[in-house]
């Protein structure tokens, strides 16, 4: 198997019921690296460009509600890089089914995730499809000086940004 990253997202729901912890538990089981994590509050025009994919579904405004965690009141996701030989691939399998009630009872979402009754699925996680997904989510959820490894190839810019500083 080749070297490749993913991106995992622990969504709104695993963080409000304190699943964080065994869900890196869980993907532990991998033996990748972690090679990128921080904590993102999602805006809608993130949340869109991730799930692009799904613009045309009547359930897509109730999907970036998820995760912008509108649902759950946590406005915020855990974003991680995981990285090593076939890791979409073995994250997928611990990961499970998209929908909870079709994923495997011992897999991550078949253990926490729930269907609402808006018929929203609350899986707790995200977990890149293939690595062409993985290289343009990472992207949109990293920079790359977030990142401890070069995963792609990058170019120095240099341009004067305003940002807040601590004072």
């Amino acid at each position: 198997m080749a070297m490749e990253a993913t991106l995992i997202l622990i969504k709104p729901d695993g963080l409000k019921k304190s699943l964080t912890g065994n869900i890196l538990t869980r993907l532990s089981e991998t033996k990748l690296e972690i090679v990128a994590a921080k904590m993102v509050r999602v805006s809608h025009a993130l949340a869109a460009v991730h799930y692009q994919h799904l613009k045309e579904k009547p359930f897509f405004e109730d999907v970036l509600q998820y995760l912008m965690g509108e649902y759950h009141d946590r406005r915020k996701v855990m974003a991680l890089v995981y990285y090593g030989e076939g890791a979409a691939v073995k994250c997928r399998a611990l990961a499970g089914a998209t929908n909870p009630e079709e994923a495997d009872p011992v897999s991550i979402r078949g253990s926490y995730g729930r269907i609402t009754t808006r018929g929203v699925y609350e899986n707790c996680i995200h977990v890149s499809a293939n690595v062409a997904d993985a290289d343009r989510e990472i992207k949109l959820w990293f920079q790359p000086d977030e990142i401890i490894v070069d995963l792609y190839p990058t170019q120095i810019v240099v341009e004067t940004v305003e940002k807040r500083s601590w004072t």
